[in-house]
């Protein structure tokens, strides 16, 4: 499968209905709860998702990250793809 570059793509990401993000106090760790699901999200997730507001396009999302981590993009971009499209493949995410 031939894979596209991010200028190809037009994703304007969002958590999917009924799907949030939480901070637990108690656990003091980062969730994404969906009904019947809770899924941990690490510190990269968390940056990732928390940019998924349905107006930020795919390429706005990893220009972002890119910038505020000094990481190189094509490495941010490999990553963002990576965990939003195996979100979505699990109906948390709509892109």
């Amino acid at each position: 499968m031939m894979r596209t570059s991010d200028q190809d793509i037009v994703w304007k990401p969002r958590l999917a209905r009924g799907v949030r993000l939480k901070y637990d106090e108690i656990r003091g760790e980062w969730l994404l709860l969906a009904p019947e699901r809770v899924i941990k999200a690490n510190a990269i997730a968390v940056e990732i998702l928390q940019r998924c507001d349905g107006t930020a396009t795919f390429a706005a999302i990893v220009d972002d990250l890119a910038a505020q981590f000094s990481a190189g993009r094509a490495r941010v971009e490999a990553d963002v793809r990576a965990l939003l499209e195996e979100l979505a493949a699990k109906r948390m995410v709509d892109l």
